[in-house]
């Protein structure tokens, strides 16, 4: 005679189903939280190792204009020093100009805003190797290569000078200067794609910041009506858009670097 699972023998089956799922959840969520406690840590980690190196070299990093003294240059090869390299150094950089500015047009074809990650991992300020090459675009950020990824998944850190922005349809208009950038990263530019949701970027600005998206120290990418609910790129008193539960929102920190 056949026998099939009683209503208790499936209602406990039910049970442990719905236990399993939930830890699975509440696993992913705690992954979650502790990958964006990391963001916080990598920025605090990285503007200190600038302010160290500064203090170490009276230069911002990239921008180093003693660099090869140091370290040797880069003569040949991507990446080539733009002019004044004699011989291969081990390992290797280019000097910067020293206006205090972190450029994307100097140092070969680079900039200084690629080469201010080899020079703080040179100056063994962070971890990592990183070539101070950009990529295939215009100051194109390659995280792991020329620029450090970010614990949390498919993010990383790049820096650009932005000084006076005057604002479009994503960035606030604002004063970044020597910023640094979080996000995802692009095909080609300097730019970083969305990564993190509103309720994620407004508990980090909270947290390091005033808790808005469109001043301070931490300023959103995507203002418009994505990751801010604002009305326009000057709309610095807009809050971020806690009805939208998907990845909208990047991170600039202006003035990282003085």
């Amino acid at each position: 005679m056949r026998r099939g699972f009683s209503l208790v023998e499936l209602a406990i089956v039910l049970v442990i189903l719905g236990l399993l799922t939930g830890g699975v959840l509440a696993g992913r969520s705690l992954i979650r939280a502790s990958e964006l406690r990391a963001v916080g840590t990598e920025y605090q980690r990285y503007k200190t190792a600038a302010y160290a190196f500064k203090d170490k070299y009276f230069a911002i990093p990239g921008d180093f204009s003693q660099a090869t003294r140091v370290w040797g240059d880069q003569a040949t090869g991507t990446g080539a020093c733009a002019s004044g390299a004699t011989a291969d150094g081990n390992p290797g950089t280019c000097n910067g100009n020293g206006d205090g500015v972190l450029n994307a047009s100097t140092a070969g074809a680079s900039g200084e805003t690629m080469r201010l990650w080899q020079h703080l991992a040179l100056a063994g300020l962070i971890e990592g190797t990183y070539s101070g090459v950009a990529g295939a675009g215009t100051n194109h950020a390659q995280f792991g290569t020329n620029t450090p990824a970010s614990k949390l998944g498919k993010a990383g850190w790049s820096a650009e000078h932005t000084p006076n922005f005057a604002g479009n349809s994503f960035s606030f208009a604002f004063d970044y200067s020597n910023s640094l950038h979080f996000g995802a990263e692009t095909t080609t530019g300097a730019g970083v794609n969305a990564v993190i949701r509103p309720e994620e970027a407004w508990n980090f600005d909270t947290k390091y910041d005033d808790g808005l998206p469109g001043r301070g120290k931490v300023i959103a990418r995507y203002w418009n009506n994505a990751c801010a609910a604002a009305s326009s790129f000057i709309d610095y008193n807009a809050p971020y858009n806690l009805t939208v539960s998907t990845t909208q929102c990047a991170l600039y920190f202006p003035r990282s670097f003085y």
